[in-house]
């Protein structure tokens, strides 16, 4: 079995999803494998990854708007709160959802549904650059 990995850098400029599906594409061309399993995983502790909807972002404005009702900014009972508001609540987000995701592929494609993308879900509400591991199994 091959294995390719590259590391994605993203910018963001603030909470929400940003898609992720064509740069994961792109590095499974590059690994010149046919037939496997990528791999996404986050190198953060206040992000995430999620499979969603890539047609309609009022699907994912939707899950965002009901994660943070889940998880409100500026709770008094939190003590880890050196980097402001938002910097527990991130936490818990990302404990709550996911920090890898595993696609398989075929034929050199990946094998998402019609309407299914890979997003990365930053959880903070300043910009960051966040690192996405992509490692490439298969044949």
């Amino acid at each position: 079995m091959a294995v390719y990995h590259q590391d994605l850098t993203l910018a963001t400029r603030g909470q929400g999803t940003y898609e992720i599906t064509d740069q994961c594409a792109a590095a499974l061309r590059r690994s010149g494998l046919r037939a496997g399993v990528l791999t996404v995983f986050c190198r953060h502790t206040s992000c995430s990854l999620v499979i969603m909807e890539n047609a309609d972002p009022t699907a994912r404005r939707d899950l965002e708007a009901w994660l943070n009702r889940l998880v409100p900014e500026d709770d008094p009972n939190f003590e880890h709160t050196l980097e402001g508001g938002d910097d527990m609540p991130s936490h818990i987000k990302t404990a709550l959802t996911r920090t890898s995701e595993s696609l398989p592929f075929a034929d050199g494609r990946l094998l998402l549904g019609t309407w299914q993308g890979v997003f990365l879900w930053e959880h903070r509400r300043a910009p960051h650059t966040r690192t996405v591991a992509v490692t490439v199994m298969g044949e």
